[in-house]
């Protein structure tokens, strides 16, 4: 357990709690009840800052959770990053550093992906699965509000991250506010076809040869050759860019404490590691399951969305009858005009006015 930086109690604790299933809200009551060696860190400081990093024992591994803001009053973010296996610890003060003065900011990085890929490598063999990853969260999520003295947290998801915070929302909603969910992935059969029709489009519209040579190339969804995806990925990002608002370049800049050899190597080979658990060798990784309306469209939770017009991968169309067939407490999608797949400056301040307008009071 190492000295961290922060005006409240600056560790965060190794061993904080063992693997837990989460079947049932009475579970998740019954463990922050065990945990009495788990004191909410903002007890004596309530209006401390938080400046927190370290590996918390999740899921019987030790994951990487960074957690920062200016005062310990304010509600906490759970950020479920995209991918799978691209944390955005390493770029999260410079693209959500400013709303740090009204949320605690939390990073997470997931199960075989960056920091946590570095101190807990999957076995041979072993492979990630949607329900596990989802329990990992879950697990996560309950821990913050124990150890921040909070009832509840928000849930953020974007690309991966809306799957698994979905799945997270759906399985445990006492634990969370409301979700915020950005290029919104939906069933991965209906978004594939979707993308890869309205890309075929766009290529054959423009007689845009070498795009039209990828696409003919891999053909239509299913694929079952992993490096399908990523072909057809670098060819939405070419056509993204030519109606969209880039973001700013310092944003890509890793801080430095991932921009060692060791840092960027691990979270090169999580993101291999984790992408390839993801498509899977042969079209049957976790991309295969994911059919979100199958889980229930009856959410205990608010549900927010802010989604990019031209999202070529997540495209708002296929977002928009999921949102129109949901049943919420509250519910609102806003759709960005000069926005695509990965964020912009539009798309974060979309998503901090939906928080401050719309979730900020949900948790007063």
């Amino acid at each position: 357990m190492s000295k961290l930086s922060g005006i409240c109690v600056a560790t965060l604790l190794l061993c904080a709690f063992a693997q837990v299933t989460l079947a049932a809200p009475s579970a998740l009551a019954a463990k922050a009840a065990n945990d009495a060696d788990v004191a909410p860190t903002c007890a004596t400081a309530k209006k401390g800052k938080l400046d927190e990093k370290g590996f918390v024992v999740i899921g019987g591994i030790e994951q990487w959770v960074t957690v920062k803001g200016d005062s310990c009053a304010n509600p906490i973010i759970l950020f479920i990053s995209g991918g799978p296996g691209n944390p955005l610890s390493p770029y999260s003060d410079a693209v959500y550093g400013a709303w740090s003065k009204d949320f605690t900011l939390v990073q997470w990085d997931q199960r075989g992906a960056g920091m946590t890929y570095g101190r807990s490598p999957p076995a041979a063999g072993a492979v990630l699965t949607l329900k596990q990853m989802s329990d990992d969260g879950n697990e996560l999520a309950a821990y913050l509000a124990r150890r921040y003295g909070k009832k509840k947290v928000i849930l953020w998801g974007s690309s991966w991250g809306s799957i698994l915070g979905v799945t997270m929302a759906k399985a445990h909603p006492e634990l969370f506010y409301a979700y915020l969910g950005t290029s919104q992935l939906v069933s991965n059969r209906e978004n594939e076809a979707i993308s890869y029709a309205g890309l075929l489009a766009l290529a054959r519209a423009a007689d845009d040869k070498a795009a039209l040579a990828v696409l003919e190339g891999v053909g239509s969804p299913p694929w079952t050759d992993p490096r399908s995806f990523g072909k057809v990925r670098r060819v939405i990002r070419k056509y993204e860019a030519k109606v969209t608002t880039p973001p700013p370049a310092a944003w890509w800049t890793p801080a430095a404490e991932y921009n060692t050899p060791k840092a960027k190597a691990d979270y090169e080979a999580g993101e291999d590691y984790s992408f390839i658990n993801f498509v899977g060798m042969h079209g049957d990784g976790m991309a295969s399951q994911v059919d979100l309306p199958k889980l229930g469209t009856d959410f205990a939770i608010p549900m927010f969305f802010v989604e990019g017009a031209h999202d070529l991968l997540a495209t708002p169309d296929v977002a928009k009858r999921y949102y129109d067939s949901l049943k919420a407490p509250q519910k609102d999608m806003v759709v960005l005009e000069h926005a695509g797949h990965d964020p912009n400056q539009d798309v974060v301040d979309a998503e901090y006015k939906m928080l401050k307008e719309r979730i900020l009071p949900l948790t007063k």
